[in-house]
């Protein structure tokens, strides 16, 4: 083993200088092992973690990749480019705009707060998911935030959507949370939302990013190196608080609004036997609250991967078909007629579904949210969904003579329409509803399936049938590739397929389409002669160009999807 060992550093470059060892490299091959030959090789996995934890504590230089707040937030990699003094430096960033609530008010309307006295006594809700790292990161926020006099509502490990109900509810300034959502095990991320509790706003993200980098290239240390970051919970200058509590009483007071009453559709899951549900937490946050959420329903409720384990197993921690087998492996075999799964991200902000057989998308179920809004509820009112995201909902509102909002991807982008659309959602995974938070939660997702499966008496797949034999059938798909353009180069580069314009021909399959309207809010979507379309964009979050299409069938989606990959190839991105 200690040859193995020995072996791994040399591969991974582990030396004496952090900067210059890929640890996570390491951590991967480890646990590779791990899962191959058993729990003997943790040891050397809790080493590493504590080389990892010992260069976020005390790395003194800057982050290998500048600062950037993209469509959700600020990522990358722990004890590299997220480390105790770079995430203290961004904290001092934005603890700078309420500063200039003194002497200017033009951020006004976007933080919430009018004076940097408010903001200080509303104070900020701060937590994280399961990453590692995260109590440590968590204590330096806290600390540059006591000193500069904030209260701090201290939540401890939390789920994004969670902790944006608690924002409301505590009647907070803002909140930090600390995760990069379903990106892989070597990432952190810094989340920040202003006191409407929806991810800020671009005015804010892109000062904080400027301010960030200023502090950051001066050097400016925020934090006395003497001081000891304890953990936050052992700290009596904080507001420690059940935020969990917070979601479920907002969801209760709101529910005039989405007509999901919690405890009715708790009580029923209680009382009937044919339902079982299957959730995969993928060892986040959501392991902390889904069973006191479901636990009502005994050993109906089936909990997959709720242990602890910052490694994740190995797995890309993402709400994906590969990761929902586990789901549909553990339903395959319960008796129940009525069977709802669902696998949530490490930050509990996405969910995907299936019922045992059949996979439901986000492009799928944000178009069934609004039919059993609008429809089974009762609720009258638009829908809002991203350009990237499936066109089925389009073909609802038309139908029901509602209007469709459809903004740019991320999921701040929707703020226009918080309080009118019946639902808002994008492709990857997120949703939220009328009467709750402007913010993605997959907790909010799972009780709406809940209630859809128990009130219609169907599993999601046949409801899912139903609506498209009525209203026409949709087939999304997605991918991505990794690219090492970036910037204003990845840009430059994509821009040669403006070519491809309103009018021109497009080969998909053995067919040429002509492409009828191009949209360019967010990337290139290109709408061809039958409805079906497809869409290059960068990635907000990760080194990757994305590209999603949509077809009429499953086979002209495949189609779409050879066809955005030659698009791709032919500009040298492939």
């Amino acid at each position: 083993m200690m040859t193995t060992v020995r072996e791994l550093y040399r591969e991974c470059g582990i030396g004496q200088v952090h900067a210059e060892s890929d640890y996570f490299c390491l951590i991967r091959k480890l646990v590779s092992l791990r899962n191959e030959q058993g729990e003997v090789w943790q040891r050397f996995i809790d080493q590493t973690y504590n080389l990892i934890q010992d260069e976020i504590e005390n790395n003194p230089g800057q982050p290998i990749r500048r600062v950037k707040f993209g469509t959700s937030g600020w990522r990358g990699v722990l004890g590299k480019d997220l480390f105790v003094r770079s995430v203290s430096q961004v904290t001092a960033a934005i603890v700078s705009l309420y500063e200039e609530l003194e002497t200017d008010s033009a951020l006004v309307p976007f933080l919430g707060v009018a004076s940097l006295a408010e903001a200080r006594q509303r104070g900020c809700v701060l937590g994280f998911d399961n990453r590692f790292g995260g109590v440590t990161l968590a204590a330096a926020v806290a600390e540059v935030l006591r000193q500069n006099n904030f209260v701090v509502h201290y939540a401890g490990e939390s789920a994004t959507g969670v902790l944006s109900a608690a924002l409301l509810e505590l009647n907070g300034a803002f909140s930090i949370n600390l995760t990069p959502s379903h990106n892989p095990l070597e990432y952190g991320g810094f989340k920040y939302n202003a006191a409407d509790a929806g991810p800020a706003a671009s005015e804010l993200t892109d000062q904080i990013t400027m301010r960030a980098c200023e502090i950051i290239a001066t050097e400016t240390s925020v934090l006395d190196p003497q001081i000891c970051l304890s953990d936050p919970a052992e700290r009596n200058d904080l507001q420690p608080f059940d935020s969990f509590s917070c979601w479920r009483n907002l969801v209760r007071s709101n529910v005039a609004g989405h007509g999901l009453a919690l405890n009715e559709i708790l009580e029923k899951f209680t009382e009937r036997a044919d339902l079982c549900v299957a959730v995969d937490s993928v060892h986040g946050s959501s392991r902390l609250h889904l069973p006191e959420l479901l636990a009502t329903g005994g050993e109906r409720f089936i909990h997959l991967r709720s242990e602890p384990d910052v490694t994740f197993g190995g797995v890309a921690p993402e709400p994906s078909s590969v990761n929902m087998q586990g789901v549909m492996a553990a339903l395959a075999g319960r008796a129940e007629p009525l069977k709802l799964g669902a696998i949530i991200d490490p930050d509990g902000d996405r969910i995907r579904f299936c019922d045992g057989n059949v996979e439901i998308s986000m492009n799928q179920f944000g178009a069934m949210a609004y039919h059993f809004l609008h429809e089974i509820k009762g609720k009258n009112g638009m829908v809002a969904k991203t350009v990237a995201t499936s066109n089925m909902a389009n073909g609802l509102a038309r139908a029901f003579g509602e209007d469709v909002y459809e903004p740019r991807v991320g999921f701040k982008e929707f703020k226009p329409v918080i309080g009118q659309a019946l639902v808002c959602f994008e492709e990857s995974d997120g949703i939220t509803v009328i009467g709750h938070t402007p913010e993605k939660d997959a907790y909010i997702g799972l009780l709406l399936a809940v209630d859809m499966v128990q009130t219609l008496g169907i599993n999601l797949g046949e409801y899912l049938r139903q609506i498209e034999e009525e209203f026409g059938a949709c087939y999304p798909d997605r991918d991505g590739v990794e690219v090492s353009l970036r910037g204003g180069e990845l840009l430059a580069c994509l821009a040669s397929l403006q070519k491809h314009a309103a009018g021109t021909d497009l080969r998909v399959g053995e067919k040429i389409q002509r492409i009828v309207e191009v949209i360019d809010i967010d990337g290139r979507k290109m709408i061809l002669d039958d409805g079906s379309w497809l869409m290059i964009r960068p990635s907000g979050t990760e080194p990757k160009v994305r590209f999603y299409v949509e077809g009429r069938t499953a086979e002209q989606s495949r189609a779409l999807v050879a066809s955005a990959r030659e698009l791709l190839a032919e500009i040298g991105l492939l």
